[in-house]
């Protein structure tokens, strides 16, 4: 996802309802989220979809690394080399 331009990228409720369809077109084609203001302060972000679905990819596999960290420090992790001879002997069962 693009970095926000504070420039462009936030517009306040008001704004927004004037000019929804030039909104849509702007996040669409910069790929960049807009951060939507009510009486000054954040309410909402309008996110393209790829990019939101991208993004939730992302914090998928984040939370499956943050999981396994959690396993491997309660002791419940493989070792590197017992991990790769799983591997290796799962392949062999397949051919």
């Amino acid at each position: 996802m693009q970095r926000i331009n504070y420039e462009q990228d936030i517009r306040s409720l008001s704004e927004f309802r004037a000019s929804v369809s030039s909104c849509v077109q702007q996040v669409t084609e910069t790929k960049r989220p807009m951060i939507l203001t009510q009486h000054g302060r954040g309410v909402a972000v309008l996110v393209d979809v790829g990019e939101f679905e991208a993004m939730q990819s992302r914090l998928e596999l984040l939370d499956e690394v943050y999981k396994a960290e959690a396993q491997i420090t309660q002791g419940e992790g493989v070792s590197h080399e017992d991990a790769k001879l799983l591997v290796k002997q799962r392949i062999k069962s397949w051919k």
